[in-house]
């Protein structure tokens, strides 16, 4: 005996519930996606017009000092740094900065302070 088939059209949905949904399914070309602001946007909405002058906003960006310390950043490498030589005044990140450090002839030691403008003249 054979088996008798069944012809049946599959019904399947757009998208399954465990399948991320297409972008262009969720967005039709032309409409905004909602999350970006452009400036221009935010400026109209937060009416800057009103906004007393010496209060800081996206249009002023005078404000006053940050109330945090500054970050310490090494003079050789850009890192963050714990230390400073106390010898030449620079800052460094790990111990093989430290030795680059204490090789470098004064005139480079200064240059380095001069960009961080620290310079001091050392003995």
């Amino acid at each position: 005996m054979e088996a008798e088939l069944i012809n049946a059209e599959l019904v399947l949905p757009t998208h399954f519930s465990f399948k991320r949904i297409q972008i262009y399914e969720k967005y039709p070309k032309g409409q905004p996606r909602g999350r970006w602001k452009h400036l221009k946007q935010i400026l109209q909405a937060e009416n800057y017009q009103n906004c007393p002058p010496d209060e800081p906003n996206y249009v002023n960006i005078e404000s006053p000092p940050s109330m945090h310390p500054p970050l310490r950043i090494c003079d050789i490498t850009g890192f963050e740094a714990p230390y400073h030589d106390p010898r030449t005044n620079l800052r460094y990140a790990n111990t093989d900065v430290f030795k680059l450090v204490r090789s470098l002839p004064n005139e480079h030691v200064q240059r380095y302070l001069a960009l961080r403008n620290a310079a001091v003249t050392l003995k």
